[in-house]
C-alpha cells in the first residue's frame, strides 16, 4: 500500500512537467491539398506556446517562417504547401531536443472542379432566411450547457430555437417557391449574454453556434441544397467580432483590436472614405471605430489578423461548398484589406460571387467598391456585387408617392437611368427589404395592389432579385422598427404553429393570393434567359404608368406599373422601336392573351407580359 502512495506521489510531482504545454486552439484546423495559393497560416494558441519550435517532417510541406507576436501565448507558423499528397501529418512541438506536445494536422482532397465553382448570379433568386425565426428542426438543440442566451419566444430579442435541421426539413418548400439560392443571417457561434440569435457578433470564426447545430449540419445543409439546385450563399462578417470572442480575453497584440481595444464608437459616417476633402480624424473615426460595446472593431491592418480572416473565408467556402458570400458592413472594414480580401477569395475562386453591404443610396458611394471602378483614387477592388440600396429605396418611394414629376415613379426611372454609374449594375442584389428594415409590407402601408408592382418589379428589374423569408406571407412588424419583431417566427416553423405555410393552412386569402404571386413570377423567372441577361429600356413615366422591357434576339417581355385609380389604355406607338402593333403579349400571371395594340392595364396593377410578334 505505501509504495504503491509512493509512486502516485511521483507521478503527481512529475505531471506538471509533461501537461506544461497543451495547444489550445490551432486554427484553421485543416486544409486542402492543390490550392492556388500554395502559402497557409497556421494560428496557434496556448500557454506559453511560442517557447517551442514547430517541426513537420512531411513531404511537401514546408515551414516557411515562424512568427511571435506580443503575446508568449500565440505562435504563427507560415507553410508553404507545394505538391503535397492528401494525408495527416505531426506538427511537432520542440523544446530543444525534446517534443512537448505534438498536434496532427490533416490535409485533404479538393472537391472535383472547386476551384471553377459557379457562384450565384443573375439567374438566381435568393431566398434570405433568418435561422433561428424560421423554422425549429430539432428542439434539442434550444437550449446548450456553456450558452447563457436561453430559448425564449416569448422575447422578440430572444432565442426562439430556428435551426438549420429545419431549413433542410423545409428545402422543398423553398424549392416549390422558385428560390435557387439561400442568403441565411450568419450561423457561426455567437456565444453572447444576450440577443445573439441574430448572428452578428462572431465568438468563434471555425465553429457554427451549437444552437443551430453543428459544422457538419452546415455542410450537410448545403450537400441537400445542392441537390435540388439551391446554392448555399455565407453571411460573413470581418469588421468586428462579438466581445466574448476566445481571443478578447487574451489579445494576441495590443493592435489586434482598434482603439487599444477600447469602446469608440464609430460615426457610420459612409462618405468619409472617399470625401476628397474629408479629414483624417473622422475618416479614422469611421473605419475604427466599434459598432456598439460588445463588437470590438478589428484591426485588420494588422497583417497577421488580415491573413487569419482571409484563410477563414476560403475555408468555409471549400469546406461547405459555398456558391457566394454576403460580407456585412463593407466599407467599415479597412479598405485596404478589403480588396486583398476580395481578391484573394476571387483569385481562389473566378466564377464565385460575393455581395457587399454598403447601405448608401447614393450611387457613387456604392459604386466605389464594385469590381472594374475607375477610381478617381485608383483604388481597386475585386467585389462583384452589392446590395442595391439606392433602388431599394427608390422603389418605395415609387410606390408609395403619389406624384410622379420629381418623386414616385420617376425616382424609380432616375434611379435605374444612374446605373452609368456602376462597371456591372446587372451583378447587384435587388431586393423589396430585408432583415434590416421595415417589412415590404409595411413599408407601403399594407397595400397588396403595391405589393404585387413591387414584386413584378423586383422578379423582372437587371440585378439578382432576393427575397426576406415571410415576404412571400406579407409578414409585417407592427408597431414601428423592431429587429426582433421584424425577424418573427415563420408560421408553421414550430410545432403547434396554428398557421402553417408549408401546408397551408391558416393563411389568409390575402396571404395566399401574395404566396401566389410570388411562387409564379420567380418560377417563371428560372428560365428567362432575357430576365438573366437581356438588354434593358425603360420610358419615361407618363401619368402615372411606368413602362419598362427586357429582352434579347429572340424573346422579350413588357412590364406596365400602372399606379392610377382607373384602367389605362396604352398607347403602343409610344413604344415602336422595340414593339409593333402587330404583336401578341401573354399576361404571365393570368395567361390571358390578347393582341398589343388592345392593350389595357386595371387600375393600380402591374403587368409582365411576354411579347410574341405574330407579324409572319
Amino acid at each position: 500500500m505505501m509504495k504503491n502512495l509512493i509512486l502516485l506521489l511521483i507521478l503527481l510531482m512529475n505531471l506538471p512537467m509533461y501537461a506544461k504545454y497543451t495547444i489550445d486552439r490551432l486554427e484553421p484546423p485543416f486544409w486542402w491539398v492543390g490550392m492556388k495559393n500554395s502559402e497557409l497560416q497556421l494560428i496557434v494558441y496556448g500557454e506559453d506556446i511560442s517557447v517551442l519550435e514547430p517541426i513537420i517532417d512531411y513531404q511537401g510541406v514546408f515551414i516557411d517562417e515562424v512568427i511571435k507576436d506580443e503575446n508568449p501565448n500565440y505562435l504563427f507558423i507560415n507553410l508553404k504547401i507545394d505538391m503535397a499528397e492528401p494525408g495527416s501529418f505531426n506538427i511537432n512541438f520542440r523544446k530543444g531536443e525534446k517534443t512537448e506536445v505534438t498536434y496532427l494536422y490533416r490535409l485533404f482532397s479538393r472537391d472535383d472542379g472547386s476551384s471553377e465553382r459557379q457562384g450565384f448570379n443573375n439567374s438566381d433568386v435568393i431566398y434570405l432566411i433568418t435561422p433561428d425565426r424560421f423554422a425549429n428542426g430539432n428542439p434539442e438543440n434550444d437550449n446548450i450547457d456553456g450558452y447563457s442566451d436561453r430559448l425564449n419566444r416569448k422575447d422578440p430579442d430572444g432565442r426562439h430555437g430556428g435551426d438549420i435541421q429545419g431549413i433542410i426539413d423545409h428545402l422543398d418548400y423553398i424549392e416549390d417557391m422558385g428560390f435557387t439560392a439561400l442568403w441565411l443571417n450568419p450561423v457561426l457561434e455567437n456565444n453572447m449574454p444576450r440577443t445573439s440569435y441574430h448572428g452578428y457578433a462572431t465568438t468563434d470564426y471555425y465553429k457554427v453556434d451549437p444552437r443551430f447545430g453543428t459544422n457538419e449540419d452546415y455542410k450537410r445543409l448545403s450537400e441537400e441544397a445542392g441537390k435540388k439546385g439551391i446554392k448555399l450563399i455565407m453571411d460573413m462578417i470581418i469588421n468586428h467580432c462579438g466581445s466574448e470572442h476566445w481571443w478578447m480575453k487574451d489579445l494576441p497584440s495590443s493592435d489586434w483590436i482598434n482603439n487599444d481595444a477600447k469602446f469608440i464608437q464609430t460615426n457610420h459616417q459612409r462618405p468619409t472614405v472617399q470625401d476628397p476633402y474629408g479629414s483624417q480624424y473622422d475618416r479614422k473615426r469611421f473605419v475604427d471605430g466599434w459598432f456598439v460595446e460588445v463588437m470590438p472593431d478589428m484591426n485588420q491592418r494588422n497583417p497577421l489578423l488580415a491573413t487569419y480572416l482571409i484563410q477563414n473565408s476560403i475555408w468555409w467556402i471549400e469546406y461547405a461548398g459555398l456558391s457566394g458570400i454576403r460580407e456585412d458592413t463593407y466599407s467599415y472594414s479597412d479598405k485596404d484589406f478589403m480588396s486583398k480580401w476580395s481578391c484573394a477569395i476571387m483569385d481562389e475562386y473566378p466564377d464565385f460571387n460575393i455581395v457587399g453591404e454598403e447601405w448608401s443610396e447614393n450611387q457613387a458611394i456604392l459604386s466605389y467598391w464594385q469590381r472594374g471602378k475607375n477610381n478617381p483614387d485608383d483604388y481597386k477592388s475585386c467585389l462583384p456585387s452589392l446590395m442595391d440600396f439606392p433602388l431599394q429605396s427608390a422603389l418605395i418611394q415609387g410606390l408609395n408617392e403619389k406624384k410622379d414629376i420629381t418623386g414616385g415613379l420617376m425616382k424609380m426611372y432616375e434611379t435605374l437611368a444612374n446605373d452609368f454609374q456602376y462597371p456591372d449594375p446587372f451583378n447587384l442584389v435587388i431586393f423589396p427589404d430585408n432583415h434590416d428594415m421595415n417589412r415590404f409590407y409595411t413599408q407601403i402601408n399594407e397595400n397588396l395592389n403595391l405589393f404585387k408592382m413591387g414584386i413584378a418589379y423586383i422578379m423582372t428589374m437587371r440585378g439578382i432579385p432576393q427575397i426576406f423569408y415571410g415576404t412571400e406571407i406579407l409578414m409585417t412588424n407592427p408597431g414601428g422598427k423592431h429587429d426582433g419583431v421584424i425577424r418573427s417566427d415563420f408560421p408553421g416553423g414550430w410545432s403547434g404553429d396554428t398557421v402553417n405555410v408549408f401546408e397551408y393552412r391558416g393563411l389568409t386569402e390575402k396571404q395566399t393570393e401574395a404566396k401566389e404571386v410570388v411562387s409564379k413570377l420567380v418560377n417563371w423567372r428560372k428560365s428567362k434567359s432575357w430576365i438573366h441577361t437581356g438588354e434593358l429600356i425603360h420610358f419615361i413615366p407618363e401619368n402615372g404608368v411606368y413602362v419598362y422591357f427586357r429582352f434579347n434576339d429572340e424573346e422579350k417581355v413588357m412590364v406596365v406599373l400602372n399606379k392610377n385609380k382607373k384602367q389605362v389604355k396604352i398607347d403602343i406607338e409610344r413604344f415602336s422601336e422595340i414593339i409593333s402593333g402587330n404583336d401578341t403579349v401573354i399576361d404571365v400571371i393570368s395567361g390571358k392573351e390578347y393582341p398589343v395594340n388592345e392593350l389595357k392595364v386595371s387600375a393600380m396593377t402591374a403587368l409582365v407580359l411576354e411579347v410574341f410578334d405574330t407579324s409572319d
